[in-house]
């Protein structure tokens, strides 16, 4: 440990008794891991570990400080919800001295890749996996190179709030962000999730009110022409999987921001979902999966040690982390121009969204602001037929400001650039609902993104949809016609147009909390 650590660390009221394991190459953690019987190497190299309890973030146990910078910033409300002051300073005091009796993993790493916005971030953690997932997600940069940190997690993932019902907790775990000291709490949660993702909620919130950077939930890659493209959609859309192209160079899967001229990654890595996953699908992300990466809740199959990403046992929401240069197709410097195409991607389980369809601003001002996805039987408990699920801007759960705040950013760069298109792409169902009707083969989505990258969909012109007016292509090579007019591909007409009607409703009821104003038509 550095004299510098130890001093930042004092300064926290951290006070170590025992060891402090600063900036310990991967390495050297797997064998910490392995060691404490934390985790276990599987036969591709990577290490394999449970989360415990908690396999997924806890929203309804997610809070930001209240107080004089965030009182008028904040959009409050069911995510963003309020604690005082004097309850963080309260847990905080618990976590350091929780945190000073225990062995340490400390690291000191970078989110954004742009020297303009970089923030020097500090992590104080139990576990060594939990180190070994901030080296693989963030950017790691020479120590001696570092300067003054912007943002400390600290996490305590044993520790637990066991009066919280006193202090008006709705649990003894809880994740807080206390955005004006840019200090977070993770406390009585082993999921590595909740490092990543209050990183982005911070950088949701300071990124845009400082510097006027566009925050964005979306994967992103550009072509050999420097064409940039972005993808947005909630879990389950294929946003990991279609962002990742052999044609194409990755920028980041994940997490980007949007300046007046480029789009930068915020990580240095990639946090995938494993649940079916294949080389034949997937070869990518497959390869990834070997010594430095990191499995989390996925099981092996018998007597082996090679994963089984088809077992659900444990959860659906099985990941690997890795950092992002185990990927083949790599953007090295982890930015790229103003993007040309963006992609909405929704997985339509009611089976009457187009495969692809083009969007004008204001329809893209619509579909981003309702982020639209489906569940399906079997994705969650209770779910037993397709249910329509709606994420502003394709991740409402990170976003601290009014989700409005974050369209109207997009809207001023679709109206400054005219000839960046959007398109809206249904990864979902096709030929009837989930349970009728098949899932679009992911070679059909990759054909239809790629053609309208290369602007190949226009040459036959559009046809209108007539409940959401979307633009709809006649032609695209190597697709069947009929599938890129989904009504063509029902076989009850009838049938399909009373669904496609009773989704736009629930997209239009979706859209006026967010603006009075009647929906796009």
């Amino acid at each position: 440990m550095t004299n510098l650590i130890s001093t930042q660390l004092e300064a926290m009221g951290i006070r170590p008794v025992g060891p402090v394991y600063f900036q310990l190459p991967v390495a050297e953690l797997v064998e910490h891991a392995i060691r404490k019987q934390e985790a276990s190497l599987t036969d591709s190299g990577a290490l394999s570990f449970e989360t415990g309890k908690f396999t997924g973030r806890s929203p309804e146990s997610r809070f930001l400080v209240k107080d004089s910078l965030t009182a008028e910033t904040v959009n409050w409300g069911k995510v963003n919800k309020p604690v005082t002051t004097e309850l963080f300073d309260l847990l905080y005091q618990r976590v350091t001295l929780y945190l000073s009796d225990i062995p340490l993993y400390v690291r000191s790493v970078q989110a954004c890749n742009h020297k303009a916005y970089a923030q020097q971030v500090l992590t104080v953690t139990e576990k060594p996996c939990q180190d070994i997932f901030v080296n693989n997600m963030f950017i790691n940069v020479d120590v001696n190179e570092q300067r003054q940190i912007d943002w400390t997690v600290l996490v305590a993932s044993k520790l637990q709030v066991e009066d919280y019902e006193a202090l008006g907790l709705p649990t003894s775990h809880c994740v807080i962000l206390d955005l004006s000291r840019q200090i977070i709490l993770i406390i009585g949660t082993a999921y590595t999730g909740e490092i990543k993702k209050s990183i982005f909620s911070a950088l949701n919130y300071y990124l845009p009110l400082k510097h006027n950077v566009l925050t964005m939930h979306c994967a992103a890659n550009v072509g050999k022409d420097k064409d940039t493209a972005l993808f947005f959609g909630l879990s389950g859309t294929g946003k990991t999987t279609l962002s990742s192209d052999e044609g194409r160079l990755l920028i980041g899967d994940d997490e980007h921001g949007w300046t007046k001229s480029e789009v930068f990654n915020f990580e240095g890595g990639c946090y995938a979902k494993t649940i079916g996953l294949t080389y034949q699908h997937e070869p990518q992300i497959y390869k990834a999966i070997r010594f430095g990466a990191l499995l989390e809740n996925v099981n092996f199959k018998p007597g082996t040690r090679d994963a089984d990403y088809n077992d659900r046992s444990i959860t659906e929401n099985m990941r690997a982390s890795y950092p992002i240069e185990f990927l083949d197709n790599v953007n090295p410097t982890g930015f790229g121009a103003a993007p040309k195409n963006i992609f909405f991607l929704s997985a339509d389980a009611f089976g009457v969204l187009p495969p692809i369809s083009k969007l004008t601003t204001e329809q893209a001002m619509f579909y981003f602001i309702n982020g639209y996805t489906a569940k399906v039987a079997g994705t969650e408990m209770g779910v037993q037929t397709p249910t329509a699920t709606f994420s502003a801007c394709f991740g409402a759960a990170f976003l601290p400001l009014h989700p409005m705040q974050y369209a109207e950013m997009l809207k001023q760069k679709l109206e400054e650039d005219p000839t960046i298109q959007v398109w809206l792409v249904n990864t979902g169902w096709v030929a009837g609902p989930y349970g009728v009707g098949r899932r679009i083969q992911l070679a059909y989505t990759r054909q239809l993104i790629r053609s309208a990258i290369e602007s190949h969909l226009c040459d036959a012109g559009y046809e209108e949809h007539p409940v959401f007016g979307l633009q709809m292509p006649r032609e695209c090579p190597g697709i069947p016609e009929n599938l890129l007019n989904p009504k063509k591909m029902w076989a009850n007409p009838e049938g399909y147009d009373e669904m496609a009607n009773k989704l736009k409703g629930m997209f239009d009821e979706n859209y006026a909390q967010y603006d009075p104003v009647e929906a796009v038509k």
